[in-house]
Parts: structure tokens; sequence; C-alpha cells
């Protein structure tokens, strides 16, 4: 542990898709946890390697190949990966806590499943013979925003097409277990702050749907939502979460801003600002004056709109641990709305010389007492 008390956390992986989201996770939590950085490239550098282990408390070994024409090459690499991190344990000495994630498809007795299981047997036998910690994480199926698509899950791979013009084919109607990607961070995090050593450790999902379940239920947030600005109903947390991902899937630079319907006679003009699908949450407006700055902050679960009614204003968004900002420029002159993506730092500036007017809508299905808003200027 590091002199300042705090727990220093390396994720082998860490560019990956669950590997960004725990990352980004450790990130909201500064008081208790330091992140160690890892590059992919360490595993082909012994020294490298061998520093980043040294520096760590904890280890989540993220690292793996998931897909691969030869099957075989699959399993070679995944193996020799634990046994490069173990290698380089052994070398320095150390033993930190490590955490192995392997999945559910050890059931399946596939060249994926079976160098997972072999993973975890191999570090079981280090923590034995060093006195080491481990624990080996059986995971389901995990969805989220930002996952590869043809590559992370069936989830990834649906969203994307839907969002992208194609269709979605069903290969086998099997019902299958899914884990949220932040569900699964919070629970890598529980398990470091308590030490826990336990092989296997089957890791609870989120919920159990079949593929075809799966795909009506994103079909319907391609209908309203995608087609026509429509914010769906969303029946439970899996729902939202699910939600969330979709829209992860979603070109924002093309897609927004979204035209709204503006009404106009003698008596002036009427705009729909929010069109919600069976559902409530709340609708806000407020005053901005000239060049004041709002936000500079991120979700990682609300669903929020900004809809400009009087006024010009500057809308920013930048995805958290990227350099990559997005600039919209609303008048309401032209109504229009901005939706902020989970994981995007955003603000509102007012550009104009006016006072602006802006209307926002907000959903939140979660504890309001459990902290969902960070601050990170964009």
């Amino acid at each position: 542990m590091a002199e300042n008390g705090k727990r220093k956390v390396g994720i082998t992986g860490q560019p990956g898709f669950v590997g960004t989201h725990l990352y980004n996770r450790l990130g909201t939590l500064p008081e208790e946890f330091e992140r160690v950085p890892c590059r992919d490239e360490f595993f082909s550098d012994e020294a490298a390697l061998r520093g980043f282990v040294k520096s760590c408390d904890a280890i989540v070994h993220l690292a793996a190949m998931n897909r691969h024409p030869d099957p075989q090459v699959i399993y070679d690499t995944n193996v020799r990966l634990v046994q490069q991190l173990i290698g380089a344990m052994e070398a320095e000495k150390v033993t930190p806590h490590v955490l192995l994630s392997s999945s559910t498809q050890e059931e399946r007795n596939n060249p994926y499943g079976n160098s997972k299981k072999e993973g975890r047997r191999l570090l079981q036998e280090w923590a034995d013979r060093t006195g080491g910690r481990f624990t080996g994480c059986v995971i389901p199926n995990v969805f989220g925003p930002y996952g590869r698509p043809n590559y992370n899950s069936v989830t990834a791979t649906f969203c994307h097409k839907l969002t992208h013009g194609e269709t979605p084919e069903i290969q086998a109607d099997s019902s299958i277990r899914l884990i949220y990607v932040e569900d699964l961070c919070s629970e890598f995090i529980r398990l470091i702050r308590e030490g826990k050593t336990v092989n296997p450790y089957p890791v609870p999902h989120g919920a159990e749907k079949k593929v075809s379940e799966l795909l009506v239920t994103l079909e319907r947030f391609r209908k309203l939502y995608f087609e026509q600005g429509i914010i769906p109903e969303l029946k439970d947390t899996f729902e939202v979460q699910l939600f969330n991902t979709f829209c992860g899937y979603i070109d924002h630079r093309t897609f927004f801003p979204f035209p709204l319907k503006k009404n106009t006679d003698a008596r002036g003009t009427f705009v729909e600002t929010v069109k919600l699908d069976h559902i409530g949450g709340q609708v806000s407006f407020s005053t901005t004056a000239p060049g004041v700055t709002r936000g500079n902050h991120y979700h990682t679960r609300k669903i929020e709109r900004f809809a400009v009614i009087k006024g010009k204003a500057r809308i920013e968004l930048r995805k958290i641990g990227t350099d990559d900002k997005m600039v919209f420029e609303l008048d309401g002159e032209n109504p229009s709305f901005v939706d902020m993506p989970v994981w995007h730092t955003h603000n509102l500036t007012n550009s104009g010389n006016e006072e602006l007017y802006t209307i926002f809508w907000i959903n939140e299905f979660y504890d309001p007492s459990d902290p969902d808003t960070f601050f990170e200027k964009v």
C-alpha cells in the first residue's frame, strides 16, 4: 500500500472495454485508490512488466484474446499472458492481490473458456506456492456502452448494427446471463477492498434474457429514440442500463442536434422539448447570463437532455479518458436538443448577447443518495 494509505491498483488489458470502465471508475475514488498505468506493450517488455507488478497492491488481470480464426491461438495466448504475469511477480518476489477475469464460457469446454480455467489453475498454484492472494472471478456476459461490436458481446453487436443501418441476426436464441459493466466494476472494487480470496468466485449476474428478448427491447429503443427522438419507457434498472448501452453506439456527431417540432401562430411558438414513452422524469429550466458557463461534470448513470429555447448556446462534451471534444452550437430560433451520454463531461455556455433559456430533463432510477455526478472540466 502506498505511503498515503491508498491502494495501488493496476489493470492488465486497461485499454479494453472492461479495463477502460474500471480505470475510469477507480478515478472517481482518488482518496482510496491510486491507479498504476498498464500498457499492452508491457507483455513484450519483461522489465516494464516487472516494474508494473512491483508497483501494485492489487492487479485485475483482464488482458486476454477473445477471438481469432485459429482457436489454438486463443488458448495459447491467454495462458501465456498468465504465465508472464506470474513470472514477473516471482522475479520481483511480490505478492499483490490478483483478480483474474474468467468467464462462464468455462462451462462450454471451448478454447477461450479452457484458457481461462487454466489461468485460474496456474494463479491458484502461484498463490499456494508464494502465499499470495488470488481471486478467480467467473463472470457472466458483460454489456455496457463503448464495447467492441462482433467481439465483446452480442449486446454490443446488436446495438452497433441497429444504430448503423444494419440488420442484426440471431445465431442461437439461447438464454444468457448478463452483468452491466459498471456493476462488474463495483464488484471488482468490493473484492479489492475486502481482500477476498475465493477461487472460483461466480460473479452474480444482474439479469437473464433470451437473445430474442434482448433484440426486441433494443429494436424498441431504435424505433422510439433513434428514429423519433422519444425517450422509451424503461421498466427497471436493467432497461436503464441497456438504454445507456444502446446510446453508447450512436454516432453523436451526426445524431445531434436532433430537430424538434416547432408550431407558430398568432399566439406565439410552441415547442415540444421532451416526449416520453409512458415514463416520467424531471424537467427544469435555467436562465444563463451572456458568457457564463454551467456544468463541467459527468454522470455514470443519469440520462439527461439539454434543449435551448431562447438565446444562443455552445454545448461541449468530452469522453472521460480522451481529448476528443464535441462542440454543438444551438440557437433558440431553431429549437433542438443534445443528450448527455454517460461518462462524458459536459458544459453549456451562453454564447450570445442575451439571456439564455434552457430546459433540462433528467431521469434517475437509482438511489439518489448514491453519488452519480463527478466534476471534471471539458
